[in-house]
């Protein structure tokens, strides 16, 4: 990448003195946390990749790394940065990859999807494959889906593909229903109150691992039961739908999970699965893009690519 020779008179930020491999150098540090593993992942010298640290930090006046005993850790200003570098390096990636005449057996396009564990686990493995199928040297890059992420939808999706989450948090955006799921109840086998079968009581009063709670963030089970007067206890909250099970078992704690999901846990694992006693509405998994990309060939493809790969969970869950 060639030099930024545009001066920013209106942040004050001398661009002329930048070069773009810089922000190439500062993704790769933040993300690895190790000049040599960044440097092998850049393909270049340690050495040339340590004088970009050294520029980049006289650019910002701060170290970026630290070493904390064996590592390298990020400072607070790197940790702000790390978010913000990914999204620029996203958007001029998708502007130097552009082709005139998208053909996928010839493509070296990145792909990028923000999406849960959830639906990675779901159907990532089955777009992963179909990918590879047809176009050979693209490459799919899955991006944990927070709600940080989520907050600024509309800006991070001009540089990350496609968005995968239910419907209820975003608008203005160009979107496409994928699938249904059902939501289940999940308890220790063990627990008292799954012998017996859970109650609305139950919900109310024993503890809960929750995913995505917060003020602007929770599943669309956990703003169901809150419309019901039920206020979940958070016991545990977690942001990965995968350790649930396991924050669950030995312990009095109940949890909503998704039933596919559900289906995937091993016949000998210590979770019983159970209907709510409640009706929780299906889960309607969409994928969310921003307008500009409609008619986007590139885009188009990786749209129906994900369409074909849920193809099997458009049945009944």
């Amino acid at each position: 990448m060639g030099a930024i020779t545009t001066v920013d008179t209106v942040s004050g930020v001398n661009l002329a003195s930048l070069d773009l491999n810089l922000l190439v150098a500062l993704d790769a540090l933040l993300e690895q946390r190790s000049v040599t593993r960044a440097a092998e992942q850049l393909h270049l010298s340690q050495p040339a990749l340590s004088a970009s640290l050294a520029r980049l930090r006289r650019h910002f006046n701060d170290q970026l790394l630290t070493r904390v005993g064996n590592e390298y850790r990020l400072t607070p200003l790197a940790v702000r940065l790390k978010e913000r570098t990914r999204e620029a390096v996203g958007s001029i990636e998708r502007v130097f990859s552009a082709e005139s005449d998208f053909d996928p057996a010839t493509s070296r396009r990145e792909f990028s999807l923000a999406l849960s564990d959830y639906a990675t686990a779901v159907f990532g493995a089955t777009l992963a494959a179909q990918l590879s199928a047809e176009a050979p040297h693209a490459r799919l890059r899955f991006i944990a889906n927070t709600p940080s992420f989520v907050d600024r939808a509309h800006q991070l999706l001009l540089g990350v593909d496609l968005l995968v989450m239910p419907h209820g948090f975003l608008t203005d955006l160009s979107c496409e229903d994928l699938y249904e799921d059902d939501w289940v109840c999940v308890t220790s086998v063990d627990n008292p109150a799954a012998e017996k079968g859970l109650t609305v009581d139950d919900l109310r009063t024993l503890p809960w691992v929750l995913t995505y709670y917060g003020p602007t963030a929770a599943t669309p089970a956990s703003r169901q039961l809150q419309l019901l007067g039920i206020e979940p206890t958070a016991q545990v909250i977690t942001e990965n739908f995968l350790t649930i099970p396991d924050l669950v078992a030995g312990t009095d704690r109940i949890a909503v999970l998704q039933r596919r999901l559900a289906d995937r846990l091993p016949t000998d694992t210590d979770i019983r699965v159970a209907q709510c006693p409640v009706p929780l509405t299906p889960l309607v998994e969409a994928m969310w893009w921003h307008p500009i990309y409609d008619d986007d060939p590139e885009h188009t493809y990786v749209r129906n690519l994900v369409l074909r790969a849920t193809e099997t969970l458009r049945r009944p869950a």
